[in-house]
């Protein structure tokens, strides 16, 4: 599989609808973004607009959908849309709603991926961050399981359902190659649904409240209630519908084949979190190079440091807005061990938290908004320092994006050498004029 450009689409999508689970009325506007930015949702009905990024990291566990929060900001049901944005290939843009849920629609991906296609995208001048599996990865929890296996050749899913309620059940089997062609015609169309044996129990649970028997299929021992299926094995499409949103979540492009049995959003979710576990661990081991990262040129560029007080050499991976790792490399040159003991070289903790918050800096700065800012440190909370460092390791600087909005920025920070986690700590910005 080859690394392709980023993309975001040509021009603005709108989309209004009831939310399947809330019943609320709400608008959405998809608009373009610069490379890196990611998949962003916005909250424009809250005050400040509040910002949620589309990751793994900002999931919240609500029953039946797949939902993300920052702060007080929540966005719900985002799996329908996020499925359609990964298999178009669009990996940049603003999604700006004015309510909590996704408009159910009709209860696919099909609008959603419609609209996108026919506006079209557009290729950024910076690479989309891949992954190809290198070994086989496996969730289980009792009789649901999803098997990850490696492939060179892109994303295959497979889906086995077995779905039995009362007098009620279904068995389906589907797979296919995930392309842009193959999710248009066969798995966008492909609707959310529920046994009639479970409508009660979910509206008693306060769900569903937006849901019909034309956006939902309702499944009876007759096939579904006052509608008619688009495919046979539609329900084990939906699963792999839901299953692909899902992986949107790791922000990344996924080179694997993937068999699920009887998996939703938790499995789904415990395999993205497998899959970035990997993939860390291979960039930590240097056996993945990204393209995304910066040289000692471009860092100056950003950061008003100098000799002897910069504590970043090399910049090997950005991830939009919410990640990034540098580099640092310990040498006995350093003037600080000169002092820092004498006999028995160490590198002050100090200096590796400034390490951390000059590549937080680093961060904070690539964006628009923040061009010509100072970032000056206000606070520094839950500081660990767990291990030595000394002349020729190298200080790999890990920074995720905690907050961030206009004026204020507040991330985790940490530093491994080896794969050893040397140092925390978590760091708040306030940003000024420089």
């Amino acid at each position: 599989m080859r690394p392709r450009a980023q993309r975001t689409i040509k021009a603005p999508v709108e989309f209004s609808g009831v939310g399947l689970h809330t019943g609320e009325q709400n608008k959405v506007s998809i608009l373009p973004a610069p490379a890196d930015h990611g998949i962003v949702f916005c909250r424009v009905d809250l005050e400040g607009k509040p910002t949620i990024p589309a990751h793994i990291s900002k999931l919240v566990a609500k029953e039946r959908r797949t939902s993300l929060r920052e702060g007080v900001a929540d966005v719900s049901t985002v799996e329908h849309l996020l499925a359609a944005l990964y298999a178009l290939q669009i990996d940049n843009v603003q999604i700006e709603i004015d309510g909590e849920e996704m408009p159910g629609l009709d209860g696919s991906s099909q609008v959603f991926a419609q609209k996108l296609a026919e506006v079209g995208g557009v290729d950024q001048k910076v690479v989309r961050k891949y992954f190809e599996l290198d070994e086989p990865i496996y969730v289980r929890e009792g009789d649901v399981s999803i098997v990850a296996l490696p492939a060179d050749d892109g994303l295959t899913l497979q889906y086995h359902l077995d779905h039995r309620t009362g007098d009620t059940e279904a068995i389906q089997s589907y797979g296919l190659k995930v392309g842009r062609e193959t999710f248009l015609d066969q798995v966008a169309p492909a609707r959310t649904f529920v046994m009639r044996q479970e409508v009660e129990a979910l509206q008693a649970a306060g769900l569903g409240k937006g849901a019909t028997r034309q956006n939902t299929l309702v499944m009876g021992p007759e096939g579904p209630e006052e509608n008619q299926l688009r495919f046979s094995d539609e329900l084990a499409r939906h699963k792999i519908l839901d299953l692909l949103g899902d992986l949107a979540l790791g922000g990344f492009e996924l080179s694997a084949h993937l068999i699920a049995t009887r998996s939703g959003h938790t499995t789904n979710h415990r395999l993205v979190r497998m899959l970035l576990e990997r993939m860390r661990k291979l960039e930590d081991e240097g056996q993945i190079a990204r393209e995304s990262g910066m040289g000692i040129r471009d860092i100056l560029k950003l950061l008003p440091h100098r000799y002897p007080f910069l504590m970043v050499d090399r910049v090997i991976e950005m991830e939009g807005y919410q990640r990034g790792v540098g580099i640092k490399n310990v040498t006995f040159n350093e003037p600080f061990f000169q002092g820092h003991w004498p006999g028995q070289p160490i590198m002050p903790g100090v200096l590796q938290l400034e390490a951390m918050a000059q590549m937080a800096g680093i961060l904070l700065f690539r964006k628009l908004e923040n061009t010509g800012k100072l970032a000056v440190l206000w606070s520094i909370d839950k500081v660990k320092l767990r291990g030595a460092v000394t002349p020729g390791d190298q200080l790999r600087i890990e920074v995720e994006t905690i907050r961030s909005r206009p004026g204020l920025g507040h991330v985790q920070a940490r530093c491994k050498v080896a794969g050893k986690l040397v140092a925390e700590a978590r760091l708040m910005f306030t940003l000024v004029d420089a």
